[in-house]
């Protein structure tokens, strides 16, 4: 079966080939920027902040993920260690870019004077379109899809445009097949999370974290039922009561889904799908602990302050723009 596949290579300069995965990614962190951007200037927050917190997240975001990836795949690197930095390969994890993210974030905001929760509240619809418009570049390179399926139930049953049924149509050694376009479940997801998240901003009883917190769960729900379908999972042997665990969970998707192959020597258990469990039961164990505990939350409307501004606030002075010195106690 013939099919018009998408370029990767957008354009080329000489013997420089500019691929479209690198020119979403960089779209994503522009987009992502200027949502924190616009709701940073509801709080006073320069954009120079975010600007710069880019700067910094972008290549901590890349590292982590990176580590994440041959943490769990060592047994390809350890007999050429020099792979490891072969990024153009391939090999990147997303859990391993937030966390990345996260630790930059912490520090950089510490730095600032922040509080991370604050800062983490303004930057989560940031983070979810980041990932949300990232997918499409898996779908340019053909990565990160799901198990076969018919071509009919890509055309009828989900009536996606031709260009995407035909880049969904994978050649691969064990054959050719059209395969669950995860990437585009999983950007839709999170589509609908940054609605969530915009509605969830603007409501009364929404306390600092909260936001951040609520994005962690809506994206880890999403990452465990898409894994579940997709072919090139993270995995690794796990005792019996936790395959059971994770499968049980997932069952529910059966009734319309098959469960994407899983090879058996990388594992019984996807990464993925555990680090998602965990990291939901963590952000509701978080908001219970907060907000019973006694702990002074302010609400998300709250005014974003700093205990720093005569540093952080230099720039804001030269332009002639005004800012709230007041000092906030409530650090993470």
């Amino acid at each position: 079966m013939q099919t018009l596949l998408l370029n990767p290579v957008a354009f080329s300069l000489g013997s420089l080939e500019v691929h479209w995965y690198g020119i979403i990614l960089g779209t994503a962190a522009l987009v992502g920027l200027l949502l924190a951007v616009q709701e940073g200037k509801r709080f006073g927050i320069h954009p120079d902040f975010f600007m710069d917190l880019l700067l910094l997240g972008v290549p901590s975001a890349i590292i982590g993920a990176r580590i994440y990836y041959v943490a769990f795949k060592w047994s390809e690197y350890k007999d050429n260690p020099l792979k490891v930095f072969a990024i153009w390969e391939g090999g990147i994890a997303i859990y391993g870019a937030l966390i990345g993210a996260f630790i930059c974030g912490y520090f950089y905001f510490k730095h600032k004077g922040y509080s991370f929760w604050r800062i983490a509240d303004i930057c989560a619809p940031s983070l979810l379109a980041g990932q949300m418009i990232g997918r499409w570049g898996n779908f340019m390179n053909q990565e990160a899809y799901g198990g076969p399926v018919e071509e009919s139930f890509l055309r009828d049953s989900l009536n996606l445009p031709n260009w995407i049924v035909e880049q969904m149509y994978v050649v691969q050694d064990s054959g050719a097949a059209f395969h669950h376009p995860t990437f585009l479940y999983e950007s839709l997801w999170n589509l609908v999370g940054i609605l969530l998240l915009f509605v969830l901003r603007r409501l009364r009883f929404t306390r600092a974290g909260e936001l951040f917190f609520g994005y962690l769960i809506w994206y880890s729900i999403g990452r465990f039922f898409i894994e579940g379908l997709r072919t090139d999972s993270l995995a690794f042997d796990g005792p019996v009561w936790l395959t059971t665990m994770v499968n049980t969970l997932w069952s529910p998707m059966k009734v319309a889904f098959e469960a994407g192959y899983l090879d058996p020597q990388y594992g019984d258990v996807r990464i993925s799908q555990l680090v998602a469990i965990l990291t939901v039961l963590a952000a509701i164990f978080m908001i219970v602990l907060r907000r019973t505990s006694g702990m002074r939350l302010e609400r998300y409307s709250d005014p974003v302050v700093s205990t720093k501004p005569e540093r952080n606030q230099g720039k804001d002075k030269d332009k002639g723009s005004k800012t709230d010195s007041t000092v906030n106690t409530d650090n993470p």
